[in-house]
């Protein structure tokens, strides 16, 4: 007996003709339907092009397929290690690395002392050799303080006003920053600032003051690890210590005698508070200048102390009218000598505290003589001779300036033309004469005195005058002869004029072409000066300084029969030469001129005082056929008279070449025209009675043309 039927059996249906198959490619896995509705499908159907077969496939049961394995796990990716993997990673973690290491480091080093440590710049007063204060330099700090030891309203007063969350922010306050962004936002600019006192530290001790965003982020990330390595406390002293007061005072202590001639530990409210107020314009409200606006912003500062409780009402109530102790009297701020001198102050004396005082080499007896000298000639002559500037400097032989003049006008005009660059022309031919000498020439060695072309260089004399004849070195030197000079120094070789500037001091750069024997390369007068003191010192270099505690370096003595003829060839041109308008007893000297009249100069000596001087035009400009043996000869002269106290400058008592042998006829003066040899005036003897027995003298000779 059969079982009811049940729904879900299939009624077999009539067996049909079997169908051929398509014999299946080899690798094509066996599709089976399953005869049982709901029953999962296969996983992968049939083409949708062929129709579905509603007849489940007969399959024997041992050619049917094994069921398909679950797909394998991916494999976890094997790391390389660090050696193996691209150049380029390895290479940039390197450089992160690096990078964060070094400002780390960078960090950690910077030296937290810095604003304790004194200025650079320290204030510096110039004296002259009697004490009489010439120009002060430089800025005011003194001592570091301590903030324990100071009244709290002292650190009170600047709490309130700059920092009132000083105790409570780790270098940054994110609140005053947002309060400051909207009040500059309303006011259209820059009304308040944000930055704290950790920050105003960080900027004074180790950045500049440039505003930009890129200053600010270092601002604050040194405020952060200043905050990490230091105590509020020393922070606070730190900030005291160096924080700008105006009138060139830095720190509290250096404000605090400035204004007040007080230390910061015996500060009242009032002063306190002012100076607090100072530091948001210490330019603008220095009480020395503008005392109404800084005493506005006292009360100001008062008022931040009574709401942030570090004094009361009534003690803010009872401040006066707080003012300065009165200035004292004005140092001059500048001049020409203070300028050249104030470097060799500051390397001798270094970075200190306070003031220093250094005593200077300058006689303002001298100098008050130089600048009038000079300006009367140049006022008197200059609209003539087309000369509005000039420059004069004195020293004696070894070296220490006693005057500088360095242009008529120090206020209109700060550059320094006695420290400047310009050629110095024939004054130049010290340097060429002295190589000769060197070599073994002497004054009477004979030199041709006619046109010459050297290396495709033809020089000319002045106004192209020539003895067209050998002639003795000193009076080649005593008419500046330039084909001399140029044949000398084609002969013995620049090189050998070049070593014997350097021997002498000379820095500057030096034409090596036969053009340097004429002065074509620009030096400074006063290195030229030192050049010529070295033959009234007799010893080399000489080192022209401001400073009395100088340290003179070791120096060379002359050859002494080369010093005799290099100070007869000076002796030369001043009594004989083209510096004839300088001529007083026991002068020396040498004049200088340069192409077309741009620069005339005289440069000499007499007993301990050596002076160089200069005329021309700042522009460059030619003057009107201004000759150094002509304006700059008299203006050295004149000088030297006043400063050796003659009135009048004397003739000579004698022939001063007398005792060298020399054929006096024929030199050149000034204007290219042969001289008459120098005599001693006397007083003409009383003519012999006639038939006295008594010989008469003879008539003189008549004077050679």
């Amino acid at each position: 007996m059969s079982d009811p039927a049940d729904p879900n059996d299939i009624a077999p249906e009539t067996p049909k003709a079997p169908r051929r198959r398509r014999p299946r490619a080899e690798g094509t896995p066996l599709i089976v339907e399953s005869s049982t509705p709901g029953a999962p499908r296969p996983s992968k159907p049939r083409p949708p092009s062929k129709p579905r077969d509603p007849q489940p496939a007969l399959v024997e049961p041992e050619t049917a397929a094994p069921p398909e394995p679950p797909p394998p796990e991916p494999a976890r990716p094997v790391r390389k290690p660090i050696w193996k993997r691209p150049a380029w990673l390895i290479g940039a973690a390197a450089a992160i690395v690096l990078v964060v290491v070094l400002v780390a480091s960078l960090f950690w080093s910077l030296p937290l002392s810095r604003a304790l440590e004194p200025l650079n710049n320290s204030a510096i007063v110039l004296v002259a050799q009697d004490g009489s204060p010439i120009a002060k330099r430089g800025s005011y700090k003194e001592a570091p303080i301590d903030v324990a030891e100071l009244p709290a309203y002292v650190p009170g007063a600047f709490i309130a006003i700059e920092d009132r969350r000083f105790y409570s922010h780790m270098g940054v306050d994110p609140k005053a920053i947002a309060r400051a962004l909207g009040k500059n936002a309303k006011a259209g600019g820059v009304s308040e600032g944000g930055s704290t006192i950790t920050q105003q530290l960080a900027k004074n001790a180790f950045l500049s003051s440039d505003r930009n965003l890129r200053r600010k982020a270092q601002e604050a990330l040194i405020a952060v690890y200043l905050e990490a390595r230091l105590s509020k406390t020393e922070i606070l002293s730190r900030y005291l210590s160096s924080v700008y007061f105006g009138d060139g005072a830095f720190g509290l202590r250096a404000a605090a005698r400035h204004y007040f001639d007080k230390a910061p530990e015996q500060l009242s409210i009032g002063e306190a508070a002012m100076l607090a107020g100072l530091v948001k314009a210490p330019s603008r409200l220095a009480p020395t200048d503008n005392l109404e606006g800084a005493r506005e912003r006292m009360r100001v500062v008062l008022g931040a102390m009574v709401e942030t409780k570090t004094i009361t009402q009534a003690q803010a109530d009872a401040v006066g009218d707080v003012s300065p102790v009165p200035p004292r009297d004005k140092v001059p701020t500048g001049s020409y000598f203070a300028d050249w001198a104030l470097p060799q102050a500051r390397a001798a004396i270094g970075a200190r505290y306070g003031e220093t005082i250094v005593r200077t080499t300058l006689d303002p007896k001298l100098q008050e003589k130089a600048e009038k000298i000079l300006n009367d000639f140049i006022a008197r002559d200059g609209k003539v001779l087309n000369i509005t500037q000039g420059a004069l400097v004195a020293m004696r032989k070894d070296g220490s300036v006693v005057a500088m003049v360095g242009g008529r006008d120090y206020k209109q005009s700060q550059f320094n033309r006695a420290d400047g660059e310009r050629q110095p022309g024939s004054s130049f031919k010290l340097f060429v004469y002295l190589a000769a000498l060197r070599e073994g020439m002497t004054t009477t060695s004979p030199i041709l005195d006619t046109p010459v072309q050297v290396s495709g260089y033809m020089p000319k004399n002045h106004e192209g005058k020539y003895r067209d004849r050998e002639i003795p070195l000193i009076s080649a030197f005593a008419a500046s002869s330039n084909v001399a000079a140029v044949r000398l120094a084609h002969d013995l070789g620049p090189a050998k004029v070049i070593k014997v500037a350097r021997d002498l001091g000379v820095t500057e750069k030096i034409p090596t072409d036969l053009t340097m024997a004429l002065g074509t390369g620009s030096m400074s007068l006063t290195r030229l000066t030192a050049a010529y003191a070295s033959v009234a010192a007799g010893e080399y270099p000489i080192v022209a300084h401001g400073l009395e505690a100088f340290s003179k370096p070791r120096t060379t003595p002359y050859d002494p029969k080369v010093l005799a003829g290099m100070r007869d060839l000076l002796r030369s041109a001043t009594h004989r030469g083209t510096g004839l308008e300088a001529a007083i007893d026991g002068a020396y000297g040498k004049t200088g001129t340069t192409q077309n009249y741009h620069d005339a100069l005289f440069v000499g000596y007499v007993d301990d005082l050596v002076v160089g001087v200069w005329v021309g035009n700042d522009d460059n400009s030619s003057m009107n056929g201004v000759v150094g043996g002509g304006e700059p000869a008299k203006i050295w002269k004149a000088f030297m008279l006043s400063a050796l106290g003659r009135d009048v400058a004397p003739r000579p008592v004698e022939d001063p070449l007398e005792d060298l042998g020399l054929p006096l006829e024929g030199e050149i003066g000034p204007d290219g025209l042969p001289l008459v040899p120098l005599t001693v005036p006397t007083e003409p003897a009383a003519p012999a009675a006639p038939n006295s027995g008594v010989p008469q003298a003879p008539a003189p000779a008549e004077p050679r043309p």
